[in-house]
């Protein structure tokens, strides 16, 4: 027999009110599972016997067929009914308004499928939601609320709610960055390799006389034997032939007083190590280096570029006023850049410094020196000259240098070890062969050093600090001390006048040069040509 398969009772109010909102705005999943019925017919088995011939049909046999078929045509029609029902809920619902998509089995049977998970979060930005909330409460506005339905997740309440009480979306997490060493944050390690020096005392001739420490009777080798590791990473060991490819066909240009003369004839002795051909260098109008002269370029044949340096104490101009007894006087012009800036245009790299000569004399004295306009003032203080002449030079740096072309590094503060005075009072650090192990010479960070920060940090141009405050704060054995001369046979060495500012050679400033050879190897900001 068959088992005939009744439709179940559908409350097509329910249905209305669900989607009397129209498509995508029902509250809740609407939940239909409909009775698990199957159409079955019993099969004939093999010990059963076939079924008797037809017989010819009476009238009553066919008053029961006429109903028979009524019914099967009302049961067919329910079914097309049950159908058509379900393709508008496939057309007119939404894919996760249904907590049990319905599967349609190859022997005809209807069952559930597995449910899905809850329905993915829709993210809204807070000002979408506000806006929302202000169409809603206009007159007329949009109806936002929701009906309650037997979800078995909690009810949201309102849509507006929902989004104004759910967490802003979690940013996705960022790309994992190597963290940026400060390679001016470190300590003195001693170099167990025999890696250090970079090059050997004596050896190089671009040393000035005052610098080179070992032929002029030091004996001590020790200060010699340390190299900068910054805390977390480590410094690149210089490497002269990467170097000199890296400038092939530029300019770089050291731009400063006695100190960064200091790193400029560094610099030469280090590259000159890379030259398999020591005669393919040379000052190209055949000056020695004195510290009388104020300026040098040493060309390097074999990759068409130059090294130099320009003598410039203050980075402004120096100058003579005649007062009104007609005498002439020194005077310092803050507010106009040094004459020498002509030869700095064009450079591709170029390394500033200044300081020590703030310190000096008048210029520390500040009286009828410090000159602005056409106005000389009677009484300046240095520091304050140092800030009006260090923005100076900054404006100079925004107006003349194309950061798309050329590089620039300023050089900051480097410290002084005078005992008992300062170099021109009886100041003294002969004796010191070892660096301070533990904390810092100086108490506190130089004022010159922040006004360098707060100008470099105003300019539109990036400027590369070289930060060697605490740096050289540690080496109290690297100075000339009683050795920036050299003596004559049974001359004796004199201790009444020492340099505690400068630096032996090789020695500290070949570690300067190396943060500069860092900061290009680690691909900091600098213009595309010297990448």
């Amino acid at each position: 027999m068959r088992e005939i398969w009744s439709p179940p009772r559908l409350s097509f109010d329910l249905l209305s009110s669900k989607l009397k909102n129209g498509v995508g705005k029902i509250a809740a999943p609407l939940f239909f599972t409909p009775p698990l019925l199957r159409f079955t017919q019993k099969k004939r088995t093999t010990d059963e016997p076939p079924p008797a011939p037809p017989m010819a049909p009476s009238s009553s046999s066919l008053s029961h067929a006429k109903r028979g078929r009524a019914v099967a045509v009302a049961a067919a029609s329910s079914s097309a009914v049950l159908l058509s029902f379900f393709l508008l809920l496939v057309v007119l619902v939404p894919q996760h308004a249904l907590n049990s998509p319905i599967s349609l089995s190859s022997d005809l049977s209807v069952r559930p499928s597995p449910p899905l998970p809850p329905p993915k979060a829709v993210t809204l930005t807070r000002v979408a939601a506000e806006k929302l909330v202000s169409e809603a409460e206009a007159p007329g506005g949009r109806d936002l609320s929701m009906s309650p339905s037997p979800s078995p997740w909690p009810p949201p309440g309102t849509l507006v709610a929902a989004v104004l009480a759910q967490e802003p979306a979690a940013a996705p997490p960022p790309e994992r960055r190597e963290r940026r060493c400060d390679l001016h944050q470190g300590r003195w390690e001693r170099d167990e390799e025999g890696l250090y020096p970079l090059y050997h005392p004596g050896s190089c001739p671009y040393v000035d006389e005052a610098f080179s420490c070992q032929e002029n009777g030091r004996r001590d080798l020790g200060y010699l034997r340390w190299r900068w590791k910054p805390h977390g990473c480590d410094l690149p060991r210089f490497n002269g032939t990467d170097f000199l490819v890296r400038i092939r066909g530029k300019r770089l240009i050291f731009i400063g007083d006695s100190m960064n003369r200091n790193q400029f004839e560094s610099m030469l002795c280090l590259l000159r190590e890379a030259l398999p051909d020591k005669s393919k260098m040379y000052e190209t109008r055949g000056y020695k280096i004195t510290k009388g002269r104020g300026y040098f370029i040493f060309k390097f044949v074999d990759y068409n570029c130059t090294v130099e340096f320009v003598r410039s104490h203050f980075l402004v101009r120096e100058g003579t006023r005649v007062n009104g007894q007609g005498n002439s006087n020194q005077v310092l012009m803050i507010d106009r850049i040094d004459k020498s800036a002509n030869r700095w245009r064009r450079a591709d790299i170029l390394v500033f410094n200044t300081g020590h000569w703030w310190t000096h004399g008048k210029t520390a004295r500040g009286k009828n020196y410090y000159q602005e306009g056409d106005v000389v003032y009677p009484k300046l203080d240095a520091i304050e000259a140092y800030r009006k002449a260090m923005n100076t030079w900054g404006t100079w740096i925004d107006n003349n240098v194309d950061p798309a072309k050329s590089l620039i590094f300023y050089r900051g503060y480097s410290a002084a070890h005078f005992r008992g005075g300062d170099w021109d009072s009886g100041g003294t650090c002969n004796g010191e062969t070892d660096p301070i192990k533990t904390g810092a010479f100086l108490e506190s960070y130089p004022s010159k050093m922040k006004i360098v920060d707060e100008v470099i940090n105003r300019l539109h141009v990036p400027v590369v600090l070289l930060n060697v405050t605490k740096l050289t704060n540690y080496r109290k054995d690297g100075h000339p001390s009683i050795y920036g001369k050299k003596l004559a046979e049974g001359e004796k060495v004199s201790k009444r006048r020492q340099d505690c500012s400068h630096w032996c050679l090789p020695g500290i400033p070949d570690s300067w040069n190396e943060l500069i050879y860092a900061s290009l190897v680690l691909k900091q900001p600098h213009p595309q040509s010297l990448r």
